[in-house]
């Protein structure tokens, strides 16, 4: 373990003993509802705290593959990025490059800059440099189905992250592997989090992008946990592209904030990136950084999100993609396509940080990945 993880462990430990302490000798509780201390939803909510602690857990030894083929020589691999602009994209994109120097594979990176035209025509680009495989980053494929079936012919494989909405082969469209969390973990524990944390009593305003299947897929699973605890009120349900959260995501908060004021006090999205644009909307209302709405990133756990809640800057928890080695994962995956056997099946577990367990790291991954994938390719 990080020694600044093991430092966060035992901190969060102690804190653990002190709020047991105080809890039986007061009957106070943990969490931040105002209201009763019994919960709104009481079997809900003491499952949900469960599956919380539980992901909250930073003592996450690697749990995925340790074996398969010695590196296959000579590789070039192209990465399509929806936009470099989305942190998790671009996070993917570093560990790829880095995984890759270690084989000495080559890699380009081709930015689709989130528009339509613009993927297609980084795909376009990546399939005229015929390379050896390609990744499809943060996009539906099915918006790229030409190039898709062009990589098809040319026998380019393909390795996606975040492309179809569950983890592993598919066959329509066709990639050797989907590479992602399963989405009904992180949003499920996403939706627990704010039971949890709310005893059970909360009133939220959800983001999302619903022209990404993936992210559609994950906030509609995210309204249906909610919706499990009667207390909790689904106030707003956000539609803001990725692309437009620069623009549009204050002038919604600032609305938010008129229309609900107090009633607001917590907020779940998709991506972590919308609380990075929801911040200087809260400020400009007088909301100190710690104050509600309490919010968490169902995705990706970027370094800013990190900065975000070590610094408790408006954003209280993400659920992380191991950005990192899920970069590392995808050249395995090439590895392994390249060698003619099937893909590793590896999907990464769902992990909570907040300021209590992050221990001022600034990402999330697994202990051990990058020696395990150098030990599988003897690099």
């Amino acid at each position: 373990m990080h020694p600044t993880r093991k430092a966060a462990v035992t901190s969060a430990a102690l804190l653990a003993v002190a709020t047991a302490v105080a809890g039986c000798e007061s009957g106070s509780t943990t969490t931040e509802s105002a209201g009763s201390s019994r919960p709104g939803c009481p079997t809900v909510f003491a499952a949900a705290e469960k599956a919380v602690k539980k992901a909250e857990d930073v003592n996450a030894p690697w749990t995925g593959p340790t074996t398969g083929p010695k590196a296959v020589p000579g590789k070039t691999i192209v990465y399509v990025a929806q936009t470099l602009s989305n942190p998790g994209v671009a996070g993917v994109a570093k560990g790829v490059e880095e995984a890759a120097k270690v084989l000495g594979w080559r890699v380009r990176t081709i930015n689709g800059s989130g528009t339509p035209d613009g993927i297609k025509a980084a795909f376009s680009e990546a399939l005229a440099l015929e390379p050896s495989g390609i990744v499809v980053s943060g996009f539906d494929p099915e918006s790229t189905a030409q190039q898709v079936r062009r990589a098809e012919a040319a026998g380019i494989p393909l390795v996606g992250w975040h492309a179809v909405t569950v983890p592993g082969p598919s066959r329509t469209p066709k990639l050797f592997s989907n590479i992602t969390t399963k989405v009904e973990d992180v949003a499920k524990i996403s939706a627990d989090w704010i039971i949890a944390r709310s005893n059970g009593r909360a009133g939220v305003v959800l983001f999302t992008d619903t022209s990404i299947p993936f992210a559609k897929r994950k906030s509609e699973l995210i309204k249906k946990e909610l919706a499990t605890c009667a207390e909790v009120s689904l106030l707003s349900y956000e539609n803001i592209p990725i692309p437009e959260a620069n623009s549009r995501t204050i002038e919604e908060v600032s609305s938010l904030l008129s229309r609900f004021g107090s009633q607001w006090t917590h907020s779940v999205a998709i991506n972590d990136l919308y609380f990075d644009h929801a911040g200087p909307a809260l400020r400009a209302a007088g909301k100190q950084g710690a104050d509600a709405p309490f919010n968490i990133g169902a995705g990706d756990g970027d370094p800013s999100a990190f900065q975000r809640i070590n610094s408790k800057q408006f954003q209280a928890a993400t659920v992380p993609e191991p950005l990192s080695e899920q970069g590392w994962q995808i050249i395995d995956e090439f590895n392994r396509s390249f060698a003619g056997e099937p893909a590793s099946g590896y999907v990464a577990p769902a992990h909570i940080t907040t300021a209590a367990n992050s221990g001022g790291a600034l990402s999330w991954d697994s202990e051990g990945y990058r020696q395990a994938y150098r030990k599988i390719w003897d690099k």
